[in-house]
């Protein structure tokens, strides 16, 4: 498998030896390389693991490790990268809509429990009047932090069940919450300064936070958000995207979710 860096993300030591470095551009012309867009945890993570036995059967994972949630759609509408797996499908079908974008969901693989974290406080309740919260600015994962808030008590919402909630549904607030919209990406980076992140768990695990030890709240397994590996229309018709479908969703991964990552990431299927 040959992973390519892409704005400085490092991805964990423990993928190094399933993964090998090749220039930019190279490959493009083997039919047996399926190009794959992630993020480094945990989903780079999987598809390490379910590429030797990809490689048996012919199929060799080019995988671009990315550290945001818009290049890795463009490219793969683009026709630059075969196929993404980072998103839940509230997210692309937000997505498309306002990019005008035909990405289509080909399987669901996990689900990543959205959490609460802090640095300042050890429980919900002592959050104090005013607190500072810090939530993803994009309208997929902002309304889900919304959502895993008014679960909380924290807030309610105008339509409790909308999944793109805004700061503008917030119908009561009695804590007098101040909101932050941040780039999901920064949210680990910007705990300390917050009274509470709601932080995506593959971001979370990423910063060394534990979803199921350090959350002061978190989505149960229940989650509608289920991450999807992702492509253009007709991408299911192609031999190598059939073996990697089947491959996430063997037995084998299963159970390296269920083992590796103890509760923060779960099996959707």
């Amino acid at each position: 498998m040959i992973l390519r860096r892409h704005l400085a993300r490092f991805v964990p030591a423990l993928l190094l030896p399933a993964l090998l470095l090749s220039a930019c551009g190279g490959g493009r012309s083997d039919p047996n390389r399926l190009t794959v867009a992630a993020t480094a945890v945990p989903h780079a993570e999987i598809l390490a693991q379910v590429a030797p036995e990809l490689a048996k059967q012919g199929v060799t994972l080019d995988v671009r490790v990315f550290n945001d949630y818009v290049q890795p759609n463009l490219q793969v509408d683009q026709g630059q990268i075969d196929v993404n797996y980072f998103q839940t499908k509230p997210y692309l079908d937000q997505f498309n809509r306002e990019r005008g974008t035909r990405l289509v969901p080909l399987a669901g693989v996990h689900v990543e429990p959205l959490g609460a974290y802090s640095r300042r406080w050890k429980a919900l309740a002592q959050l104090p009047q005013g607190a500072s919260v810090a939530i993803p600015n994009e309208p997929s994962n902002g309304g889900r932090a919304l959502q895993l808030l008014q679960k909380a008590g924290l807030i309610r919402l105008r339509a409790p069940a909308d999944p793109l909630a805004t700061l503008r549904d917030i119908a009561a607030n009695p804590r007098g919450l101040q909101f932050r919209e941040l780039e999901a990406a920064t949210l680990p980076r910007v705990l300390g300064e917050v009274d509470l992140a709601l932080i995506n768990t593959n971001y979370a695990l990423d910063a060394k936070l534990s979803p199921v030890r350090d959350a002061l709240a978190i989505e149960d397994k229940d989650s509608p958000y289920v991450n999807y590996l992702v492509g253009r229309p007709g991408s299911a018709d192609d031999p190598r995207v059939r073996k990697l479908i089947a491959a996430l969703r063997s037995p084998a991964t299963r159970a390296y979710i269920e083992k590796t990552y103890a509760g923060a990431v779960l099996p959707a299927f």
